[in-house]
Formats: structure tokens, sequence, C-alpha cells
């Protein structure tokens, strides 16, 4: 198949998907990180918790676009090429973001913060004040 319009919509199309689904991981994990959890947990956590909704939506975007990869009739050859485009630019940024997403946000993070825990889970916790206080 060649490259022609109907496959470069599918593939911005794909850029915004695989980029909402990269933005769940990363977001999750952030927070767990700056919640005080090491880098390399909240990275893994954040994958985790993010598998099933990414799936999910990556499974329905997919059987969603079956009838334009099995299409036929007249340009019938322009749904294919865009159905074949999306379905398997979606597989395939499927297993890279679960896979990748959190092994670059952990080497970001590192790189950047140099594996620094964040101020706000190093400050210790000061004790509540007693009842005779």
């Amino acid at each position: 198949m060649e490259t022609d319009v109907y496959s470069q919509i599918g593939l911005v199309m794909l850029i915004g998907l695989a980029a909402k689904n990269a933005i769940l991981i990363v977001e999750f994990a952030k927070d767990q990180y700056e919640n005080g959890q090491p880098l390399a947990e909240a990275a893994l956590q954040g994958a985790r918790l993010r598998l099933r909704p990414i799936l999910m939506t990556s499974f329905a975007f997919i059987l969603g676009c079956v009838p334009l990869w099995t299409a036929t009739g007249a340009g019938a050859v322009a749904r294919q090429i865009m159905g074949t485009t999306v379905i398997g630019g979606m597989a395939a940024a499927s297993l890279i973001g679960i896979f990748f997403v959190p092994a670059i946000f952990y080497l970001v993070e590192k790189w950047s913060g140099a594996g620094k825990q964040p101020a706000a889970a190093a400050m210790p916790q000061t004790p509540a004040p007693s009842e005779g206080d």
C-alpha cells in the first residue's frame, strides 16, 4: 500500500491517541513520585494502573476500524488504506506506549532530577500536638 492522504490522516489521528495514552501514564506516575514513592516504583505503578483503560480504548478503537479495513465496493481502497494504517498503528502504539513510556519517564526523571526525591516527600513529617499542649 502506498502512503497517501488517507494514511497520513490516519497517522495524525494515531499521534493524538498515542499521546493521550502516554499522558495518562506519565501523569499518574508523576503524582505517585511526588507523593514519595521511589521513581522506578512510581513508573511501574503508573503503567500498571493505566493498563486497563489504555487497552480498553485501544481495543474499542481497533474494533471500530475493522469495517474500514474490510471495506468493499466503490472507494473501498481508500477506506482499506486508512483502516490498515490505524489498526496497525494503534496496535503498535499501544504496545510501545505500555512498555516504553514508563521506561522513558524513568530515564527522563532520573536525568533531569538527578534521581532526587521531590522536596515534598523529603521533608520530615511534624508530629501532631498532644492533648496537653
